[in-house]
C-alpha cells in the first residue's frame, strides 16, 4: 500500500503542472511518504543533486558576470577616463585593460610581469593603473610614494618606480624609499614633501570612491573592456583577453 501511495504521488508530481501540485495540500501521511520517495531518488541518483548544485552555480556566476557588467557600464568614465591614473600601452588601443593596484599584494607582485608581457605582445591593449592602497600603512606609503612621482616627474618615472615597488622586500619606509629615489636621480626631498598633499590624497581617496561603488574590495581587481574581474584570471591574462575581443566580435 505504501509503494503505491508513494509511486502515485511521484507519478503526480512528475506528470501535474508546476502550477497544479500544492504541497501544502498533501495529508501528513502524503508528505511523509513524498519526501521519503525524493530522498530515496536522490540517494540512489547522487548525480542529480550535484547536476543541481552544479547548475545553482552556473546560475550564481552569470548573475554576478551581469550585474558586473552593469557596474562596469555605469561607471565607465570614472575607470577609463579619470583623468589622473598613469596610461601605459598603446593610448589608441583598441582594448583597455584597468588594474586596481596593491604594492603589497603578492597577487598584484606575481600577475605584474603577465600584465607587461600582454601588453607588449598585443601591441593593441591600453593600459591604466589604478592606486587602490587597502593592506595597511605601508600600502598607503607605496602608493602615495608611486603618485608624487608621477606629479613630479612624469608618467616614464612613475612606471619605472612602480616596478622597483614591485621587487622590494622589505619594509616600505621614507628611508627605503629615499633610496629609489637616489637610484634613479629623483628629488627625493620634494617627492616626500609632495607625499602628503591634497593632490596625491584626492587620487587615492577618488580610487577608493569608486572602488567601492564598484563593490571591489581586493587587488588584483581588473577591468576589460566591458568585464570586470576580481582576481587573477584562471584561464591567465592573454586568455581572458581573447575571450573577451571575441565576444565584443
Amino acid at each position: 500500500m505504501k509503494a503505491l501511495m508513494t509511486a502515485a504521488l511521484m507519478a503526480a508530481a512528475l506528470a501535474t503542472p508546476a502550477a497544479a501540485f500544492d504541497p501544502a495540500n498533501m495529508t501528513e501521511a502524503e508528505r511523509a511518504a513524498f519526501g521519503e520517495a525524493v530522498r530515496d531518488y536522490i540517494m540512489q541518483n547522487p548525480e542529480v543533486l550535484i547536476e543541481s548544485l552544479n547548475a545553482m552555480e552556473a546560475q550564481r556566476l552569470a548573475n554576478e558576470a551581469q550585474n558586473d557588467k552593469q557596474l562596469v557600464a555605469a561607471n565607465s568614465a570614472e575607470i577609463f577616463e579619470d583623468g589622473h591614473s598613469w596610461v601605459g600601452g598603446n593610448p589608441d588601443g583598441d582594448l583597455t585593460i584597468v588594474e586596481f593596484i596593491d604594492y603589497r599584494c603578492g597577487y598584484c607582485r606575481r600577475v605584474a610581469p603577465e600584465v607587461d608581457e600582454v601588453v607588449a605582445k598585443d601591441g593593441n591593449i591600453k593600459l591604466i593603473l589604478k592606486e587602490f592602497p587597502i593592506l595597511g600603512q605601508e600600502s598607503d606609503l607605496a602608493s602615495r610614494y608611486a603618485i608624487a612621482v608621477k606629479q613630479l616627474a612624469g608618467g616614464d618615472s612613475y612606471k619605472t618606480v612602480h616596478d622597483k615597488l614591485y621587487e622590494m622586500r622589505g619594509s616600505v619606509t621614507i628611508e627605503s624609499l629615499n633610496a629609489i629615489s637616489q637610484d634613479l636621480g629623483l628629488d627625493a626631498e620634494a617627492i616626500v614633501q609632495r607625499m602628503n598633499t591634497e593632490e596625491v590624497s584626492a587620487e587615492i581617496r577618488k580610487n577608493r570612491q569608486l572602488a567601492e561603488k564598484m563593490q571591489i574590495m581586493g587587488t588584483p581587481t581588473f577591468v576589460i573592456g566591458p568585464e570586470l574581474l576580481r582576481g587573477i584570471p584562471s584561464t591567465g591574462l592573454a586568455s581572458a583577453v581573447e575571450q573577451i575581443r571575441a565576444a565584443q566580435g
